[in-house]
């Protein structure tokens, strides 16, 4: 079992503050203040609004409210975040706290809608047309393919926000099943012929390029630079993956939930959070001896901004990730964040020290995504072989 503390696991909504309401894929956290909008009598699409019943709920709002006119009169502004896969936990606990602090400074109300999946995938959405207020990814490849075919964002995004846009960090490490049967300790009993690994496709999935990457980075130094050496062992890793779902949560459900595999190479995040939803009798956590330094951007998509107004609030929906409360929320879903000024103290410390290496020893993402994973790329190139 995974020695460091565990403990920090609640998932507070704040009750009372908001409602959330799921739809199609799509999760949507609005302010008390939004809940004015009246549909009663008959659906408006199938033939008119009852006149009786419209003008009773506003009455019954208006007591509700001291006076419905300035409630109605305000500007419903909406923000879509388009989020990588494991992010949802978090951002729901994150936009009731924004919601309940951007309201409170006297601002109009405002809806967060969410929507998931693998990060690469996520990024062809808002390619082709999924209209985007803002992007919460997994790596700066993906939003800077947003800014590059669609010319939405600035060339320059990643400088907008602290710490290159990235409001918290992660790392790469493996769930594997209590006891750790197959006693894997480091990447290389990843090529065992009795070991199943399970990743997420690279094609589509953030996290699953973080995975690759790491295994690159500890197979180019085991075999001292030997390329060769590194492709074969790539190559057998990716010979132990019975399958490739599209995005990380996909994959963690399949070893967790489905029981696939020996070992999952997850984001630190979702491995603390299968321990606290499933019990730490159920996996471990081993750390790797090197990972990567994960760092998940956030940008602005300004060339699908409607309003001034929309505009003001999903800055502020950003900026607001650095302040020390929405830190301290983030430590509390197993992200590391820069600032620990607001956490619990068991939400500090129960990160582990690992070796962490930066893109940037590979020559940044602008160099990797099409070295490595671009058409006809090393992925590609390993992955035919099999």
């Amino acid at each position: 079992m995974f020695r460091n503390d565990l403990s920090g696991t609640d998932d507070s909504r704040g009750a009372g503050a908001v409602r959330t309401r799921r739809g199609a894929g799509v999760e949507a956290t609005t302010s008390p203040r939004a809940l004015v909008a009246a549909t009663t009598g008959k659906n408006a699409s199938a033939g008119g609004v009852d006149r009786r019943g419209f003008l009773a709920a506003i009455a019954m709002i208006g007591l509700a409210m001291g006076g419905a006119a300035p409630a109605l009169a305000q500007q419903q502004i909406e923000i879509l975040n388009v989020s990588y896969d494991p992010t949802r936990e978090f951002y729901r606990a994150y936009n009731a706290l924004f919601i309940e602090w951007w309201t409170a400074q006297g601002n109009d109300a405002v809806t967060v809608q969410q929507s998931h999946g693998g990060s690469g995938g996520q990024a062809r959405a808002v390619i082709d047309g999924l209209e985007a207020t803002v992007v919460t990814l997994a790596l700066s490849a993906d939003i800077s393919a947003v800014a590059e075919r669609t010319g939405k964002l600035p060339g320059d995004w990643q400088s907008s926000l602290p710490h290159n846009s990235s409001p918290y960090t992660s790392t790469i490490v493996f769930l594997v099943r209590d006891g750790n049967p197959k006693g894997i300790s480091d990447w290389e009993d990843l090529t065992r012929e009795d070991v199943q690994v399970i990743t997420p496709n690279p094609k589509t999935s953030g996290g699953a390029r973080w995975n690759f990457m790491a295994a690159w980075a500890w197979a180019q130094d085991e075999f001292g630079g030997d390329e060769e050496r590194v492709r074969d062992y790539m190559s057998d890793l990716y010979l132990n993956v019975p399958v490739l779902d599209t995005g990380a949560r996909g994959s963690t459900n399949t070893f967790t939930q489905r029981g696939i595999g020996d070992v999952l190479l997850a984001w630190e995040n979702e491995a603390f959070l299968a321990l606290a939803e499933q019990g730490e009798d159920a996996f471990d956590i081993v750390v790797p001896s090197v990972s990567m330094l994960a760092e998940p951007p956030v940008a602005l998509v300004d060339g699908n901004i409607t309003s001034d107004a929309q505009r003001e609030a999903a800055q502020a929906y950003l900026e607001h990730l650095y302040s020390p409360e929405a830190q301290a929320l983030a430590l509390k879903h197993y992200y590391r964040a820069w600032d620990t000024s607001a956490a619990a103290q068991e939400d500090v410390e129960r990160f582990p020290e690992v070796q962490r290496l930066s893109i940037d020893n590979f020559g940044g993402w602008t160099e990797v995504q099409p070295e490595f994973f671009g058409e006809g790329g090393i992925f590609d190139q390993i992955y035919a072989e099999q």
